[in-house]
């Protein structure tokens, strides 16, 4: 069903009848105030949010340290990271 131009009189009509001529204005303004405020405080969560992703991104140690370090150099750090804490380790040696 589609609205029709009869429809939207009888909502006015009776929108007038229920509320009155003088509060429709005040209703409409303080509506758009509210909906002001509602979405301030939704883009005030949105940068909260992202701060917190960027403070939770910063304390993460980055994977990318160790570009400047070949695969064996960090094979070799592991094993020697596992022998300290008691592991066995891989069993390979850096050759």
């Amino acid at each position: 069903m589609r609205l029709q131009a009869w429809h939207i009189v009888v909502l006015v009509v009776a929108f007038l009848l229920l509320f009155g001529w003088k509060n429709l204005p005040n209703m409409a303004r303080s509506m758009g105030e509210s909906m002001r405020v509602f979405k301030s405080e939704v883009d005030q969560m949105k940068d909260e949010g992202e701060a917190r992703k960027t403070e939770k991104d910063a304390e993460r140690p980055a994977l990318d340290d160790r570009k400047g370090h070949d695969v064996d150099t960090a094979r070799e750090e592991y094993d020697a990271m596992k022998r300290r804490e008691g592991g066995a380790g891989t069993g390979t040696t850096g050759a």
